[in-house]
């Protein structure tokens, strides 16, 4: 065989368990993979990337990021959001339709893959969002190329990205096969409680104004309608310990996929927003500890499949708006590995479940080819990490547009340091180490044209 790169004396992070191996990867697929006494004369040509006592993960998929391109790229656009991405050793990116225009048609999707091609570092895909106005269409143009599928927003939105009643949500159901990802907050309910907020309101109000109410009323909503249609959905960015609760009664199986964030791991009210302020300020919001220690539960069990970072940048000078003009979102893409890592530290995740909740998962979830496995025939999408540095996140690694995180002096256990998409070393030493050279994602439903279930 002829191979063109070699890892050579890493431990490889499956969701089986972690193995010592190299890693053979020709013309951008893993070819082989084999214990370090391997011998195999047809390497002896090939170039070696020595992993000696690094872990190598496959490489992340984030199924949930907002790049703000077209129309906010002050914040953030695709080149340098998916900088922060491999920065991160996410490899692959989906990205949400709520820009400026709103990712409603397929020419509109055209616009943000075309924006995409030689631009991202990253394999990425986009949603389309969904409306009243398409909701009928989007079972015809949720099959295109690099499309991740579709999105709705229960709660409120940008632009007419809002489906707020049921009748509406079941024609975006009943019209298309793929599975749908869900912003579940009762936009009725949001209503009242913004009406409601009184002057002078503090952020710490946040997860009382988008209370749990709010989200499980929308869960409940979209978990009959899902047992009425037979359409697969994910739930995206589950906050609550209710709707927890509630995905384990109502045991929908496949038909019901959920993520969640590393800000709800990881951060928790009231002190959150003593110490980061609005910077802690997301929807649906980070909530109390009990919320926190259920999510976590659910991650290790599966009920939660996958990560999602909901990577939402917006400027310090924007964040830094009286609560409630100031907007939501907080930037995650380039954080979620030291995160999760830190947890293998403190003792409640494992290095296989890292794998599976960033990479296994959300490739399952949505159908993805070729990725979210160290296997061979697989695109060599690789994360290599030192798993003995511990350090105080800085300000200074991060590269998102954003220039802030509220993680930044957190002390974090385990870096990436070398990113490979496609098996060209992407991000190495703090910097880009190629041009961009990303590509739309394949997905098993998509491939030829042809539809089919999630």
């Amino acid at each position: 065989m002829a191979v063109s790169l070699v890892l050579r004396g890493g431990r490889i992070v499956t969701e089986d368990g972690v193995l010592e191996a190299d890693v053979w990867i020709e013309d951008g697929r893993i070819v082989a993979i084999g214990a370090q006494s391997s011998a195999d004369t047809a390497l002896s040509d090939a170039a070696t990337l020595d992993a000696a006592g690094k872990l190598i993960f496959p490489g992340l998929i984030d199924p949930q990021v907002h790049f703000r391109e077209p129309g906010n790229t002050h914040k953030e656009d695709l080149a340098s959001g998916s900088l922060a991405a491999v920065a991160g050793g996410v490899t692959t990116f989906f990205e949400m339709p709520n820009t400026r225009p709103s990712t409603t048609t397929p020419a509109l999707l055209e616009d943000k893959l075309a924006r995409a091609a030689e631009r991202s570092f990253g394999d990425y895909a986009f949603f389309l969002g969904a409306s009243a106005e398409n909701a009928s269409r989007l079972g015809e143009w949720e099959c295109a190329p690099g499309c991740a599928g579709v999105k709705v927003f229960m709660g409120s939105s940008t632009g007419s990205l809002l489906v707020a009643d049921d009748a509406t949500l079941e024609r975006v159901l009943r019209s298309g096969t793929r599975r749908v990802a869900v912003h579940s907050e009762d936009e009725p309910r949001l209503v009242e409680r913004y009406a409601a907020l009184g002057a002078g309101a503090s952020v710490s109000e946040h997860p009382e104004v988008r209370d749990v109410e709010t989200a499980v009323r929308a869960t409940q909503r979209l978990l009959d309608l899902v047992e009425r249609t037979r359409r697969p959905v994910h739930l995206l960015h589950v906050s609550t310990a209710e709707e927890i609760a509630l995905l384990r009664e109502r045991d929908l199986g496949d038909l019901v996929t959920a993520e969640v964030t590393p800000n709800h791991l990881f951060l928790a009210a009231p002190g959150c927003y003593e110490t980061h302020g609005t910077g802690a300020q997301m929807n649906p919001p980070v909530r109390e500890r009990r919320h926190q220690e259920a999510l976590r539960q659910a991650l290790v069990d599966g009920v939660l499949a996958c990560i999602g970072s909901d990577h939402a940048p917006h400027t310090p000078s924007e964040k830094a708006r009286p609560y409630p003009t100031s907007p939501s979102g907080i930037p995650g893409v380039q954080t979620i590995l030291p995160l999760l890592l830190t947890a293998v530290d403190d003792g409640w995740l494992r290095l296989e479940d890292v794998a599976r909740v960033t990479a296994g998962a959300p490739a399952r979830v949505y159908g993805v080819l070729d990725k979210g496995a160290i296997a061979v025939g697989n695109d060599a999408d690789l994360t290599i990490v030192d798993p003995g540095v511990v350090r105080d996140l800085p300000l200074s690694w991060l590269r998102s547009r954003a220039g802030w995180s509220p993680f930044v002096g957190t002390r974090l256990a385990g870096w990436p340091e070398c990113t490979l998409v496609r098996g060209t070393v992407v991000y190495e030493r703090h910097g880009a180490c190629v041009a961009p050279a990303g590509r739309p994602v394949r997905f098993a439903s998509t491939v030829d044209g042809a539809a089919g279930g999630g």
